[in-house]
């Protein structure tokens, strides 16, 4: 896919993507996003390659809609696009579903925003309307679930688990393309792609030690709800960690010198050995270190 026209640099936002092949999906939706893909072309040819201009694309189009003279937090209904990687000539589909993300997105400011705060952002009429659709529309899709996870701000400790650091892409800005209006370079981009197989394998292991060394961690029930969500997708399918827009406010340096992967597994494999005491010394470090990045959405 080409690069959006757009000065647009990607929102201080993660995402753990699952992208499944095109024998996945069921009649009629094969066929569907076999047509999309042929007419779109790859957002990410190779394993090496960054999907950051159709991230882009997705967030222009969300910010579209809510600069609208009328805000809509909510499409009408699924956008139909999808990130599409190609890798060893199999083509991966990981659809957007914005729709479903977006109660999604509802539910977690409910969470972590003060009323007032969220009356402002979105008046009560309209999310009383959102909430009014997503029951009738989960009524018609029961086992409806998102392919993709996002975190403002940070990076989930959990959601390293699922990754080595032999899965580590980093491109620095420019390297692999503009973004499409001849002077500004694509951004860097920070991704981790794995095979599902290979993911499931580390959380379930990393799981078991934390269960049987670490009783009551929330490190653990984090790995269990990773664990049970990636058990939902197909087994072939290719499971990715991108940074997003956390690039930016790592930079140059802080990019280059990210090894939370690393580090964590350090931790487990320590705990595994049985020294706890260096195990928690690790995951400390590696929380304190993140807490400081989640501490700038308060900087002005």
């Amino acid at each position: 896919m080409t690069a959006p026209r757009t000065s647009v640099l990607p929102p201080y936002t993660a995402q753990l993507r699952v992208y499944e092949p095109l024998a996945a999906y069921p009649e009629p939706d094969r066929g569907r996003w076999q047509a999309y893909a042929a007419a779109h072309g790859p957002d990410a040819d190779g394993p090496g390659r960054p999907v950051t201009g159709a991230a882009l694309a997705e967030q222009r189009a969300a910010l579209a809609a809510l600069a609208a003279l009328t805000p809509r937090p909510l499409p009408d209904q699924e956008d139909g696009q999808a990130y599409v990687r190609v890798t060893d000539g199999v083509t991966y589909i990981c659809p957007w579903t914005t729709r479903l993300r977006g109660w999604l997105a509802l539910q977690e400011l409910r969470r972590t925003l003060p009323a007032h705060l969220v009356d402002t952002v979105l008046p009560p009429a309209l999310r009383t309307a959102a909430e009014t659709a997503r029951t009738q529309w989960q009524q018609d899709h029961p086992d409806a679930r998102p392919w993709i996870r996002s975190s403002r701000w940070e990076v989930p400790l959990q959601w390293f688990l699922a990754f080595g650091e032999e899965d580590r892409h980093h491109l620095p800005a420019g390297e692999y393309g503009s973004a499409g209006d001849g002077e500004r370079p694509e951004p860097a981009a920070l991704f981790y792609l794995t095979p599902m197989v290979q993911a499931r394998r580390r959380v379930a292991r990393a799981y078991r030690a934390l269960r049987e060394r670490a009783a009551g961690a929330a490190l653990a029930d984090g790995a269990e709800e990773v664990g049970r969500w990636l058990e939902e997708f197909h087994p072939r399918s290719l499971v990715e960690l991108d940074y997003g827009g956390l690039v930016q406010l790592l930079g140059p340096r802080g990019v280059a010198e990210e090894r939370s992967v690393g580090e964590l597994a350090d931790g487990l494999a320590a705990l595994r050995s049985g020294d706890p005491t260096g195990a928690l010394r690790r995951y400390e470090a590696l929380s304190a270190r993140w807490r400081r990045v989640l501490a700038l959405r308060h900087s002005s």
